[in-house]
Formats: structure tokens, C-alpha cells, sequence
């Protein structure tokens, strides 16, 4: 099977403005869109990446990379491919986390234990394995309908589960080759 280049890419900067604002509680974050500066990261990334010629669009169902996707896959005339397991890393699986407070506090045990829950103990954040592991399952389906390169507006733990890498800044992108042989 052949090697297919994907540019993951972090959503633009988000606006929790209305989220807050309205004292909705933690999982409400998800619908945040971006801010006046989210969307002209999201009309650049379009503009630098315009060169590469991708066939296809996938995004992360959350508003955020949603609006990403759409100000890129305009600019790029493609479609935009949602797929739930692009979605952003869970600070708590049973969905009661009430604010940033809750997901601190949940990305600083993530930290501690770089990404793993500790041997034999569940944890209610997502462990960076399962994120990589449903990342890739939903790259395996993106990649075998297309030939060219691939745009996927995920988030920063996603990319971090993918590449390694820890600090891909809003707007901004990582290229990662995806060998579906490697994944088997």
C-alpha cells in the first residue's frame, strides 16, 4: 500500500467568549468558534498550503477545527470530510468536567504520567495510546479513497499522538506520512 503525505493541522485560534459568557459547563467548550484571529490563521494556512495540492479534506467534528475546515476547504475548493475520531483529547470520558479548571487539573495528571495512565490504574482522561489509536483508524479510512496528499483540522494532542510532537501552535501544521503497512 502506498504512503500517503497528510499535513495535520491545528485548528485556528478558538473564541470561548460565548462559552464562558453564558457559564456553560465544560463539554460546551467543544462549540467554541474561532476568533478574529483563529480565522486569519485559517485563511493563511490555506494560502501556504494551496501549493500542495491536496485532494482531501477531513476535520474534526468540533466547532473549532469545523470553522478551521470550512475557511480552508473554501479556499482550496474541497469538500470538508468530518470524522469523529479526529476530535480532540477527553480530560474526562464520563463528560462532567464543569471548566478549564477540571481540564488543568486533568492535563496536568496527563503530563505526569507523559500521556499513560499509570500500570493497572484507569484514569477519567483519555490516554495518549487510545487518542493515536482511533487518530489512525480514521486515517485509514480518509487515505484509502484518495491519491494525493490530505489535509486533517484536528487538534494539539492528536497531532502529539501522531508525531511526537508537543507544541504545534494554533494555525499551524505537522507533516506526517502515513504508512497504512506500519499500522497492521
Amino acid at each position: 500500500m502506498p504512503v500517503t503525505q497528510i499535513y495535520l493541522v491545528r485548528h485556528g485560534e478558538p473564541d470561548y467568549e460565548p462559552i464562558d459568557s453564558r457559564g456553560l459547563p465544560g463539554p460546551a467548550a467543544d462549540s467554541a468558534p474561532l476568533s478574529a484571529v483563529g480565522m486569519k490563521q485559517a485563511e493563511e494556512l490555506a494560502d501556504l498550503l494551496g501549493g500542495i495540492r491536496a485532494t482531501y479534506l477531513v476535520s474534526s467534528p468540533y466547532t473549532r477545527a469545523l470553522h478551521s475546515a470550512a475557511i480552508v476547504g473554501h479556499r482550496l475548493a474541497l469538500g470538508v470530510k468530518v470524522d469523529h475520531d479526529l476530535r480532540d483529547w477527553s480530560p474526562d470520558h464520563t463528560g462532567l468536567w464543569r471548566g478549564v479548571a477540571d481540564v488543568r487539573a486533568a492535563q496536568a495528571e496527563f503530563e505526569a504520567y507523559d500521556g499513560e495512565w499509570p500500570d493497572g490504574i484507569q484514569r477519567a482522561w483519555e490516554p495518549l495510546s487510545r487518542v493515536r489509536e482511533r487518530a489512525l483508524a480514521a486515517l485509514a479510512r480518509h487515505t484509502a479513497s484518495t491519491d494525493g496528499p490530505v489535509l486533517a483540522i484536528t487538534h494539539a494532542t492528536v497531532i502529539r499522538a501522531l508525531t511526537g510532537e508537543r507544541n504545534t501552535a494554533h494555525g499551524a501544521h505537522e507533516y506526517y506520512r502515513y504508512d497504512p503497512s506500519a499500522t497492521s
